[in-house]
Protein backbone atom coordinates (compact mmCIF):
# COMPACT_ATOMS: atom_id res chain seq x y z
CA UNK A 1 0.00 0.00 0.00
CA UNK A 2 1.54 3.13 -1.05
CA UNK A 3 1.78 6.10 1.12
CA UNK A 4 1.23 9.97 0.40
CA UNK A 5 4.66 11.63 1.23
CA UNK A 6 3.75 14.22 4.00
CA UNK A 7 0.07 13.53 5.65
CA UNK A 8 0.33 16.97 7.20
CA UNK A 9 0.81 18.65 3.99
CA UNK A 10 -2.69 18.06 3.07
CA UNK A 11 -3.95 21.35 4.44
CA UNK A 12 -7.70 21.02 3.03
CA UNK A 13 -8.08 17.36 4.89
CA UNK A 14 -7.93 19.82 8.28
CA UNK A 15 -10.63 22.06 7.00
CA UNK A 16 -13.94 21.92 8.30
CA UNK A 17 -15.41 21.77 3.98
CA UNK A 18 -13.09 18.25 3.52
CA UNK A 19 -14.55 16.79 6.90
CA UNK A 20 -17.88 17.73 6.58
CA UNK A 21 -17.86 16.38 2.74
CA UNK A 22 -16.18 12.86 3.91
CA UNK A 23 -18.85 12.42 6.38
CA UNK A 24 -21.46 13.10 3.92
CA UNK A 25 -19.74 10.35 2.37
CA UNK A 26 -19.25 7.99 5.28
CA UNK A 27 -23.55 8.35 6.06
CA UNK A 28 -23.76 7.56 2.14
CA UNK A 29 -21.52 4.11 2.51
CA UNK A 30 -23.24 3.16 6.02
CA UNK A 31 -27.13 4.03 4.65
CA UNK A 32 -25.78 1.24 1.33
CA UNK A 33 -23.42 -1.28 2.86
CA UNK A 34 -21.05 -2.56 0.32
CA UNK A 35 -20.82 0.42 -2.00
CA UNK A 36 -17.25 1.78 -2.57
CA UNK A 37 -17.00 5.18 -2.40
CA UNK A 38 -13.94 7.37 -3.60
CA UNK A 39 -12.54 9.13 -1.14
CA UNK A 40 -12.50 13.11 -2.08
CA UNK A 41 -9.20 13.97 -0.29
CA UNK A 42 -6.12 14.43 -1.64
CA UNK A 43 -4.33 12.09 1.34
CA UNK A 44 -4.83 8.78 2.85
CA UNK A 45 -7.75 7.45 2.66
CA UNK A 46 -7.55 5.87 6.18
CA UNK A 47 -6.39 9.37 7.23
CA UNK A 48 -9.22 11.22 5.69
CA UNK A 49 -11.73 8.53 7.53
CA UNK A 50 -10.27 9.36 10.73
CA UNK A 51 -9.66 13.09 10.58
CA UNK A 52 -13.52 13.54 9.76
CA UNK A 53 -14.64 11.33 12.74
CA UNK A 54 -12.07 12.00 15.61
CA UNK A 55 -12.09 14.68 17.94
CA UNK A 56 -11.41 15.32 21.09
CA UNK A 57 -14.58 13.50 22.52
CA UNK A 58 -13.48 10.24 21.15
CA UNK A 59 -11.02 7.82 21.86
CA UNK A 60 -9.02 6.19 19.34
CA UNK A 61 -6.65 2.77 19.31
CA UNK A 62 -4.07 1.40 16.83
CA UNK A 63 -2.90 -1.62 17.58
CA UNK A 64 -0.88 -2.09 14.77
CA UNK A 65 1.23 0.89 14.74
CA UNK A 66 -0.12 2.54 11.49
CA UNK A 67 -0.11 6.21 13.07
CA UNK A 68 3.07 7.91 12.89
CA UNK A 69 3.73 10.25 16.03
CA UNK A 70 3.04 14.07 14.05
CA UNK A 71 -0.29 12.73 12.99
CA UNK A 72 -2.07 11.93 16.43
CA UNK A 73 -2.10 15.59 17.78
CA UNK A 74 -3.67 16.69 14.70
CA UNK A 75 -6.45 13.81 15.07
CA UNK A 76 -7.26 14.96 18.61
CA UNK A 77 -8.53 11.75 20.06
CA UNK A 78 -7.32 10.19 23.27
CA UNK A 79 -5.29 7.05 22.65
CA UNK A 80 -6.38 3.84 24.17
CA UNK A 81 -6.12 0.16 23.88
CA UNK A 82 -9.07 -1.47 21.62
CA UNK A 83 -10.94 -3.02 23.88
CA UNK A 84 -12.13 0.41 25.08
CA UNK A 85 -11.71 2.52 22.29
CA UNK A 86 -14.17 4.26 20.18
CA UNK A 87 -12.95 4.05 16.70
CA UNK A 88 -9.55 1.16 15.80
CA UNK A 89 -7.17 1.66 12.85
CA UNK A 90 -6.01 -1.82 11.91
CA UNK A 91 -3.58 -3.47 9.19
CA UNK A 92 -6.85 -5.83 7.55
CA UNK A 93 -4.00 -8.29 5.92
CA UNK A 94 -2.70 -8.96 9.21
CA UNK A 95 -4.76 -11.42 11.72
CA UNK A 96 -7.05 -10.41 14.01
CA UNK A 97 -5.21 -9.95 17.23
CA UNK A 98 -6.84 -8.07 19.82
CA UNK A 99 -10.69 -7.97 21.45
CA UNK A 100 -12.67 -4.74 20.36
CA UNK A 101 -15.43 -2.97 22.49
CA UNK A 102 -18.89 -4.34 21.22
CA UNK A 103 -20.87 -1.66 23.87
CA UNK A 104 -23.51 -3.15 26.13
CA UNK A 105 -27.08 -3.72 26.22
CA UNK A 106 -27.65 -0.23 27.80
CA UNK A 107 -25.43 1.57 24.92
CA UNK A 108 -24.57 -1.10 22.20
CA UNK A 109 -23.84 2.24 20.04
CA UNK A 110 -20.10 2.09 21.84
CA UNK A 111 -19.43 -0.77 20.19
CA UNK A 112 -16.14 0.20 17.98
CA UNK A 113 -16.05 1.15 14.72
CA UNK A 114 -13.22 -0.24 12.97
CA UNK A 115 -11.33 0.83 9.75
CA UNK A 116 -9.33 -1.71 8.50
CA UNK A 117 -6.42 -0.85 5.76
CA UNK A 118 -6.74 -3.43 2.81
CA UNK A 119 -4.93 -3.86 -0.28
CA UNK A 120 -8.34 -3.25 -2.75
CA UNK A 121 -11.92 -2.83 -2.85
CA UNK A 122 -13.83 -3.16 -6.41
CA UNK A 123 -12.93 -4.15 -9.90
CA UNK A 124 -8.82 -3.99 -8.87
CA UNK A 125 -9.26 -6.64 -5.92
CA UNK A 126 -8.16 -9.74 -8.32
CA UNK A 127 -6.37 -12.42 -5.34
CA UNK A 128 -9.19 -11.58 -2.82
CA UNK A 129 -12.49 -12.43 -1.46
CA UNK A 130 -16.00 -11.70 -2.84
CA UNK A 131 -18.57 -10.91 0.08
CA UNK A 132 -21.99 -11.83 -0.85
CA UNK A 133 -23.69 -8.87 1.08
CA UNK A 134 -27.42 -8.55 2.33
CA UNK A 135 -29.36 -7.10 5.03
CA UNK A 136 -30.06 -3.49 5.89
CA UNK A 137 -30.08 -0.94 3.32
CA UNK A 138 -29.51 -3.63 0.65
CA UNK A 139 -31.89 -4.13 -2.14
CA UNK A 140 -31.74 -8.39 -1.93
CA UNK A 141 -28.02 -8.67 -1.88
CA UNK A 142 -24.44 -7.29 -3.40
CA UNK A 143 -21.27 -8.02 -3.83
CA UNK A 144 -18.40 -6.39 -2.93
CA UNK A 145 -14.73 -7.91 -4.18
CA UNK A 146 -11.91 -7.11 -0.89
CA UNK A 147 -8.35 -8.24 -1.33
CA UNK A 148 -5.44 -7.87 1.02
CA UNK A 149 -8.31 -9.02 3.90
CA UNK A 150 -7.38 -11.73 6.34
CA UNK A 151 -9.36 -14.56 6.55
CA UNK A 152 -9.91 -13.79 10.23
CA UNK A 153 -11.42 -10.58 10.43
CA UNK A 154 -14.59 -12.34 8.71
CA UNK A 155 -14.69 -15.22 11.41
CA UNK A 156 -14.04 -12.88 14.00
CA UNK A 157 -16.53 -9.95 12.70
CA UNK A 158 -19.00 -13.06 12.54
CA UNK A 159 -18.85 -13.64 16.47
CA UNK A 160 -18.85 -10.04 17.00
CA UNK A 161 -21.65 -8.89 15.47
CA UNK A 162 -24.06 -12.46 16.82
CA UNK A 163 -25.18 -10.93 20.11
CA UNK A 164 -26.99 -8.22 17.38
CA UNK A 165 -27.46 -5.06 18.73
CA UNK A 166 -24.07 -5.58 20.31
CA UNK A 167 -21.17 -5.78 17.88
CA UNK A 168 -18.72 -3.60 15.80
CA UNK A 169 -19.01 -1.73 12.13
CA UNK A 170 -16.12 -2.24 9.70
CA UNK A 171 -14.91 0.68 7.37
CA UNK A 172 -13.00 -1.13 4.51
CA UNK A 173 -10.85 1.50 3.02
CA UNK A 174 -7.52 1.13 0.53
CA UNK A 175 -5.74 3.81 -0.91
CA UNK A 176 -8.02 5.76 -2.64
CA UNK A 177 -11.70 4.01 -1.96
CA UNK A 178 -13.96 2.91 1.01
CA UNK A 179 -17.05 0.70 2.13
CA UNK A 180 -19.03 0.13 5.01
CA UNK A 181 -20.42 -2.91 6.60
CA UNK A 182 -22.55 -2.18 9.45
CA UNK A 183 -23.39 -4.58 12.08
CA UNK A 184 -26.82 -5.16 10.64
CA UNK A 185 -24.92 -6.49 7.15
CA UNK A 186 -24.71 -10.44 6.67
CA UNK A 187 -21.79 -11.26 5.05
CA UNK A 188 -21.11 -14.56 2.91
CA UNK A 189 -17.60 -15.05 1.65
CA UNK A 190 -17.74 -16.24 -2.14
CA UNK A 191 -15.26 -17.29 -4.31
CA UNK A 192 -11.56 -16.35 -4.46
CA UNK A 193 -11.18 -13.86 -7.26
Amino acid sequence: MSNVQNPMASHGLWLPPMQQQIFRDLLHVFSYPGRVAECTAESMTWLALLASLTDGEVSLADPHGLITADIWPKLEARPTTPDTATFILADGGRAMDFQPCTGSLESPETGATILLRVAALGEDSAGGFQLNLSGPGIQGHTELAVSGLHPSWLIARAGLVAAFPLGVDLLLCDEHRFAALPRTTRIETGEII
